[in-house]
């Protein structure tokens, strides 16, 4: 059976040691709206998911689904799709609710490279412009796919990359 929200916001914050009492305080909430979630009794305003996920140190993704990003896999060479079949997934949160999702074939990012281009969905971010893109192809000519890198950021912003 798979598991409820409510199940998953409980069984989270258990593992940060926090009482239902912590986490109301960090949300801004009381402790029996806590409890009511943890209870399947209602769930969080959808407003307060990202301020949640971020006290339980998760993706909004992975605490409404119970999914998380794919781990980094060394895929082996005689296993490994080509390029053209992969997707470059660039994912950007700041603090102040900002949301960045790009989405991109992994063959696009390497012509672009191969022609000098700028992606100006990753270079015109300021969160990316330290990430070398050319390092992630090599990576994925590797066999490394999944999630290969995660910032944050001093100022509140959290970058993911991954490939799938």
């Amino acid at each position: 059976m798979e598991q409820t929200i409510g199940k998953r916001i409980a069984q989270l914050r258990k593992d940060k040691g926090m009482t239902q009492e912590d986490l109301a305080q960090r949300m801004g909430v009381s402790p029996q709206a806590v409890s009511k979630w943890e209870n399947d009794n209602a769930c969080p305003d959808i407003s307060l998911l990202p301020l949640l996920a971020k006290q339980l140190d998760v993706s909004v993704d992975e605490l409404l689904s119970g999914k998380t990003a794919p781990a980094v896999t060394i895929v082996p060479e005689e296993q490994r799709k080509d390029l053209k079949d992969l997707m470059l997934r660039v994912v950007v949160d700041t603090e102040k609710g900002d949301k960045v999702r790009v989405n991109l074939p992994m063959s696009l990012v390497q012509v672009a490279l191969d022609m000098g281009l700028e992606l100006p969905q990753l270079s015109g971010n300021e969160a990316l412009k330290n990430i070398d893109l050319q390092q992630i192809v090599n990576l994925v000519r590797h066999g490394a796919v999944g999630n290969l890198v995660d910032v944050e950021t001093s100022d509140g912003v959290t970058v993911h990359i991954f490939v799938e």
